[in-house]
């Protein structure tokens, strides 16, 4: 039986693939097996020692404290690409909203009274929010991983030229972009050529303040920035002077801020980018099966501080190691089992920067002293054990 506390609401769709014969879930367990989450703030709280795996139902980790739960052994689930169509459809909204001056006619009706000149006020009042169309405009694309994929293959469905830029692009994404999609040499060649830019990428020290004084120097004249991937990409000074001389048309963004609200050029929405009842499910879905396959099998997809590792079961029992990726630590795993006269059916070792983690099927059961063994050799991080 695991215990699986909840810290967020989370979609009935992804709850119903952990079955209750084997599975606990709830919101107060002073020793959970694993955590499952959206949007709380786990710095701020401490993560009992029985924690094996974090898991949340979205894309975003900055809630969570990878660096830490990695020198623990405990690996960080996230839901890459499941929210990526919602983000999608927002994004084309945004840009939709900029261009035709959208946000401003609704404010303008919302004043207007129902009364015998209301026709006469539409007509004339109309020519104030003139906008353009995308068709023909240049979208520049920073980030192209399964949001911004989307996002480019849609903005080029609407007749827009795209460009993008992503240094760290994978193959599974460039199978996915259209082929009509042109690849920026550098940012400033994106920034510069494109009537607006849309960012998708993380939020970390290097994306921190991306486009700051140095890119809106560069950046096209009039250029429209959409922000719906993480707040602090764009730096906030170099929005409220390019806001302020015009330089920045419009700032369409998903995290409203206190230095920008009411301002006249910028379109801020509460966060929308996930919230849709079918997101919000492929999300939890796609999270909780891949918290039940590491719980229940050991098996590691999507997680963020561990290396992708999948191995099918062979033997009577699986032991799952995490540890400092160094060398000898396979030889001492293995000269350990030996000691213990255990026999390995089969072994899967992979290893992402400074962690490696190793799944070891064994044809009898486990002794504890085996475990302790184990746990006391120098660099590991995390052992446990699965039965059956």
């Amino acid at each position: 039986m695991f215990t699986i506390q909840t810290l967020n609401t989370i979609a009935r769709a992804g709850l119903e693939r952990l079955p209750p014969a084997r599975y606990q879930i709830g919101e107060r367990f002073d020793a959970p097996d694993a955590i499952l989450l959206r949007s709380a703030d786990l710095h701020a709280r401490p993560i009992p020692a029985t924690v094996k795996a974090v898991a949340r139902a979205g894309a975003g980790v900055n809630n969570i404290p990878v660096a830490e739960l990695s020198r623990r052994g405990v690996p960080v689930f996230n839901a890459p690409g499941a929210n990526a169509n919602a983000v999608k459809e927002l994004v084309v909204a945004g840009m939709l909203l900029a261009a035709r001056n959208l946000a401003d006619a609704l404010a303008f009706v919302h004043t207007l009274q129902p009364d015998a000149e209301l026709d006469h006020h539409v007509e004339a009042e109309k020519k104030r929010f003139v906008g353009g169309e995308l068709a023909g405009k240049t979208l520049g694309v920073v980030g192209l991983g399964a949001i911004g994929v989307k996002v480019a293959n849609a903005a080029y469905a609407l007749g827009m030229r795209v460009v993008g830029f992503d240094p760290h692009m994978t193959v599974e994404g460039a199978w996915q972009l259209d082929a009509s999609v042109q690849r920026a040499a550098s940012l400033n060649q994106l920034f510069a050529t494109s009537d607006y830019v849309s960012f998708h990428v993380p939020l970390n020290d290097a994306t921190r303040g991306l486009f700051g004084a140095a890119a809106l120097q560069v950046a096209k004249p009039g250029v429209v920035l959409l922000n719906f991937a993480r707040d602090g990409i764009v730096a906030m000074e170099t929005l409220v002077a390019g806001l302020g001389d015009g330089r920045i048309r419009r700032y369409v963004t998903d995290f409203p801020h206190a230095d920008l609200l009411g301002h006249p050029r910028v379109i801020a929405l509460p966060h929308l980018g996930a919230s849709t009842g079918e997101a919000e499910e492929n999300c939890a879905v796609m999270v909780v099966e891949q918290l039940r396959d590491f719980l229940e099998h050991g098996n590691v997809q999507h997680a963020v501080n561990f290396p992708s590792i999948r191995m099918p079961r062979e033997g009577r029992t699986r032991i799952c190691i995490a540890n400092a990726n160094r060398p000898n630590m396979i030889g001492q795993l293995s000269h350990a089992l030996g000691e213990a006269g255990v026999n390995i059916a089969q072994m899967h070792n992979a290893s992402r920067g400074e962690l490696a983690y190793n799944l070891v099927d064994v044809d009898a059961a486990v002794p504890p002293t085996l475990v302790r063994t184990i746990g006391a050799i120098d660099g590991i991080l995390a052992v446990r054990v699965i039965d059956g």
